[in-house]
């Protein structure tokens, strides 16, 4: 049974499975999961295709991720200077600032390490690579004004062998990840990191910064209780009202994606698998970022008997539950040639910048195997706006179907986006409307980004909750929205009144963004009966 709650739909058993995990790690009462999952159920705007929640049945459907382009500018940066001995995995953190118009970059290179430069292909294959003892990573920071050419400017903060004309602002932290924070009330916390600590390997710790370039001391986080040695990541969930990190856990030999969460940043829950693959597949690492009202993690893919890494895709509606997304099949895969850029490993950076056009996936490539001699470099990915994933026919002869859960409009027409081959439709009805019907919808013939779907009679949708049936001939579908405003013109009208946690967006969106990944929290529709709720925002 449904519970009714100040008009917000609570389904007691995902509650009750929330509730249940937080209290196991020490953070809070069933009543910090109700509280949450009624945050959750606030309106949504737009829905992607990949949340299964939504979907109530396909036909000759299937899911599958969606198409990225590598820069043809790859790589963008590599390791060009005497501190930067090797970059291995990088760690990379890239935002795009509004405030200062500026692309910035956190970065882990290895600043004492034996050097791969200069090495010919048969001494990488002949001599075993083994790290020092010694070893010792560091945090360097890059800018750039269109995100594509990159300067590493010398800072004066850090000595490296005498002199601090270089572009780091810390050494020792290990598997960085930084965020910045647009709401905390304090200027000098704008900016956060979490990482391991000064010795490797130890325990997590925070720092806070105003400006992302001058530091503070490391606050220990012992209650994590985890070694941080892989790319540690920290954001916001509004739904809970708290901040949550990811982090490495191990099962033995087998490496696993863990997640702790604090209320105050002092206070941290220790950490918990919530996502793992297998022995010969393993969960690396993987940030973690908010999009469209869900999350979405990059999971980075350690092929042990290869000894290679890619990225696959997984979301979340929650950051606790999470669903992998054709499990084996690479969101950003390896190139095929021994010696390319990123031939041997594929590290997602931490979040992407999204834009008008396009979304924007920093990446770590290395052109050798995970445990061998590599260069490495920052590149770029880029992917259409919301096709992370969607859905497109099994058998392309034959059109596929998609029959929604009943959502509640937020206005009176239907906007999709789709990729649409030549040839192909898309095509859409409202379940029950003898008017709109798929033989009366003007069908979709293009590729298009939150276009308007027409019927003959020109009738519009109405308030009360709809489900739709897609129809797809030689097409793929990734989200759609109940709107009458384009997103991007919506978001030009709220943007004064809304700030941003993460700067801009989903990891900083520069000003032209239309992606607004904030609108989580919008009043419930206060008409909406319990049956009209079918499929509450985020449910759990």
């Amino acid at each position: 049974m449904n519970e009714k709650k100040d008009n917000i739909i609570l389904r007691p058993t995902g509650i009750t499975a929330i509730a249940g995990l937080m209290v196991a790690m020490g953070v809070g009462s069933s009543a910090l999961a109700v509280d949450a999952a009624a945050k959750a159920s606030a309106k949504r705007t737009r829905y992607l295709l990949l949340d299964s929640r939504i979907v109530a049945n396909t036909e000759n459907a299937k899911l599958t991720v969606g198409t990225v382009t590598k820069h043809p500018g790859n790589p963008l940066f590599g390791e060009d200077k005497p501190w930067e001995k090797r970059f291995d995995n990088l760690y990379a953190n890239v935002i795009h600032d509004h405030e200062d118009k500026l692309y910035k970059c956190w970065y882990s290179p290895f600043i004492v390490d034996y050097l791969s430069k200069g090495m010919t292909p048969a001494q990488r294959n002949s001599t075993p690579y083994r790290p020092p003892r010694n070893r010792e990573m560091a945090v360097g920071y890059a800018v750039s004004r269109d995100g594509l050419k990159w300067e590493k400017p010398e800072l004066n903060l850090v000595e490296f062998e005498g002199s601090k004309a270089n572009n780091l602002v810390l050494r020792g932290p290990h598997g960085t990840g930084v965020f910045k924070d647009q709401e905390d009330p304090d200027p000098a916390r704008r900016y956060k990191m979490i990482h391991a600590s000064e010795r490797l390997h130890a325990s997590e710790a925070l720092r806070f910064s105003g400006d992302g370039v001058h530091w503070s001391e490391p606050l220990p986080c012992p209650g994590i209780e985890s070694k941080g040695d892989a790319h540690n990541n920290l954001l916001w969930a509004p739904e809970l009202d708290r901040y949550v990190g990811f982090v490495r856990l191990r099962d033995g030999s087998q490496r696993l994606v863990g997640r702790t969460e604090s209320a105050d940043l002092k206070q941290w829950a220790k950490a918990v698998e919530v996502l793992r693959c297998d022995a010969q597949n393993q969960a690396y690492s993987m940030p973690v970022f908010r999009y469209a009202d869900i999350y979405l993690g990059l999971v980075a893919v350690f092929r042990t008997r290869e000894d290679r890494v890619h990225t696959e895709l997984a979301w979340s509606p929650d950051t606790i539950t999470w669903h992998r997304i054709q499990p084996g099949t690479p969101f950003i895969g390896n190139a095929p040639t021994e010696g390319d850029y990123d031939w041997g490993c594929v590290y997602a950076a931490d979040a992407p910048v999204v834009l008008d056009d396009e979304i924007r996936i920093y990446y770590s490539g290395s052109n050798g195997k995970h445990t061998s001699w590599r260069d490495g470099f920052l590149c770029l990915a880029t992917l259409r706006p919301d096709g992370w994933a969607g859905y497109e026919p099994a058998d392309l002869a034959q059109p596929a179907t998609i029959l929604t859960k009943r959502v509640v409009p937020n206005g009176a027409t239907v906007r999709l986006t789709a990729d649409v081959a030549p040839g192909g439709s898309v095509r859409v009805s409202v379940e029950g409307d003898p008017t709109n019907t798929l033989a009366a919808c003007v069908p979709v013939t293009n590729s298009v980004t939150d276009a308007p779907v027409t019927w003959q009679a020109g009738k519009r949708i109405g308030a009360s909750p709809v489900a739709l049936r897609f129809e797809l001939t030689k097409a793929e579908l990734y989200s759609f929205r109940v709107a009458d405003t384009e997103e991007k013109e919506r978001l030009q009208e709220t943007r004064e009144s809304k700030r941003n946690r993460n700067g801009d967006a989903a990891s900083l969106l520069p000003s032209r963004s239309w992606v607004d990944l904030r609108d989580a929290m919008c009043a419930p529709n206060p008409t909406a009966s319990p049956a009209d709720l079918a499929i509450p925002s985020c449910q759990y």
